[in-house]
């Protein structure tokens, strides 16, 4: 027995004779009256040795060297590396659990790895800001943003990872694109609204895909400047919210720096070399993973995505708009195309009257004359009109000053002696 257990036997025999009070007791013990209580229960039960802690004389509950050894050799052969590939403990103990069944506490494999010289990462300290708080529904707002990286570590180009997230549920989707292009922000959000529905708003960059600022004469005008993928989601009901610094849309910049880390290490150990793999990858485990084990519950149980009306389709809300005047003989030119119009009569559509040419994903056009659309027929392009064509002979002109080229027809013509009576004769 250790001298505390000594002087708790000391105090509670004294109690127990009635010399001291309960409560006078947990003060000497420098215990709460409920533990006095129980500590005394004990001792009237079993005596002295009651008070004995159980594991007295037990093997420690440590995980046994061979298993650390087993650990730390399998994270320097798979998950080492230089610093910024190495996998962190957290990711490391997921690994070993479900690849290798070997169940470690993350904080435990922590210490192992600090002491191995496995893991030395030191957090820098940035500057204080104040966390927004999430929205209550899901639905109520998405944070889109695309984060440039060199994914697949050399094994192939660097490119864009194109990613949702929801700001009141944490849940993520993501596809690999070459660029932060209008079509694969399109092409994200199309699956979103498939997957949940339609989005109530989208918070995003000053970028010139989502939102752009208005020129000198848009000010003037007083008209509000609209991108490709702003006017899509406007047929959609969905309002854009431009974010003025990074920090504005924290969610999806943190969910940025997860992906780098996890995301690489993971493709790295599936030996992914493409980006058609890698977007497999994505939709088949990574996501489902992702969201499970960083999504949440939102505060509030109402879902605020709408649902898509059967009347709208898809192909035409995602699609490209240009608008285009319609010339004289009814053709209508898009990116060197020729559209011949054939309207009907109860349509109203003249020469020199504005049309909107419409352009889906996989390339089909669509022209559209006061929100109708316009029945047309591709053509070969229209030849010029031919140029008059020029004299067999045509007469030079003069040369500067007056006097005829050389190969003017008054010279081609050998010179003839006048008769002396023309040449005025008659004046003699």
């Amino acid at each position: 027995m250790s001298g505390k257990e000594l002087r708790r036997g000391e105090v509670l025999s004294r109690v127990k004779r009635g010399d001291l009070k309960l409560s006078e007791a947990a003060q000497l013990l420098e215990v709460s009256y409920r533990q006095a209580k129980r500590l005394l229960r004990r001792y009237r039960g079993g005596g002295a040795k009651a008070l004995v802690h159980g594991n007295v004389g037990r093997p420690s509950n440590r995980v046994n060297e061979e298993r650390r050894e087993q650990a730390l050799r399998l994270i320097r052969e798979r998950y080492g590396g230089e610093p910024h590939e190495r996998f962190g403990p957290t990711l490391a103990s997921e690994h070993l659990a479900s690849d290798h069944g070997i169940e470690v506490p993350r904080e435990t494999l922590r210490r192992w790895m600090l002491a191995a010289g496995l893991w030395s990462r030191e957090r820098k300290r940035k500057p204080h800001r104040t966390r927004r708080q999430r929205r209550a529904h899901f639905g109520e707002l998405i944070q889109l943003d695309g984060s440039h990286h060199d994914w697949l570590e050399g094994r192939g180009p660097a490119a864009c990872l194109m990613n949702f997230v929801d700001d009141a549920t944490g849940r993520a989707l993501c596809r690999f694109s070459d660029q932060e292009t209008t079509w694969a922000a399109a092409d994200l959000l199309q699956t979103w609204v498939l997957e949940h529905g339609i989005p109530a708003a989208l918070y995003c960059d000053w970028k010139s895909v989502y939102q752009r600022r208005p020129t000198a004469r848009e000010q003037i005008e007083g008209s509000e400047p609209e991108t490709q993928f702003g006017r899509m989601c406007r047929k959609l009901g969905i309002r854009i919210i431009p974010a003025s610094s990074p920090q504005a849309k924290g969610r999806v910049e943190r969910h940025h720096g997860t992906h780098q880390d996890r995301l690489i290490k993971k493709m790295r150990l599936q030996g992914i070399a493409d980006y058609e793999a890698a977007n497999r990858y994505l939709d088949e485990r990574y996501l489902e993973e992702h969201n499970t084990k960083f999504g949440r519950a939102a505060a509030a149980g109402a879902d605020f995505h709408r649902r898509l009306p059967k009347s709208l389709e898809l192909k035409w809300v995602f699609c490209l708009e240009a608008p285009r005047v319609v010339s004289n003989d009814w053709v209508v030119r898009f990116e060197n195309r020729f559209l011949q119009l054939r309207p009907r009569r109860n349509q109203g559509l003249g020469a020199g009257a504005q049309v909107t040419v419409e352009q889906a994903r996989d390339g089909e056009l669509r022209v559209l004359f006061a929100g109708q659309p316009i029945r047309f027929v591709e053509i070969e392009q229209p030849w010029p009109r031919e140029k008059a064509a020029r004299a067999v002979d045509p007469v030079p002109r003069r040369a500067a000053g007056g006097k005829p080229a050389a190969d003017h027809p008054w010279r081609r013509y050998p010179a003839v002696e006048q008769p002396a009576a023309e040449r005025g004769g008659l004046w003699k």
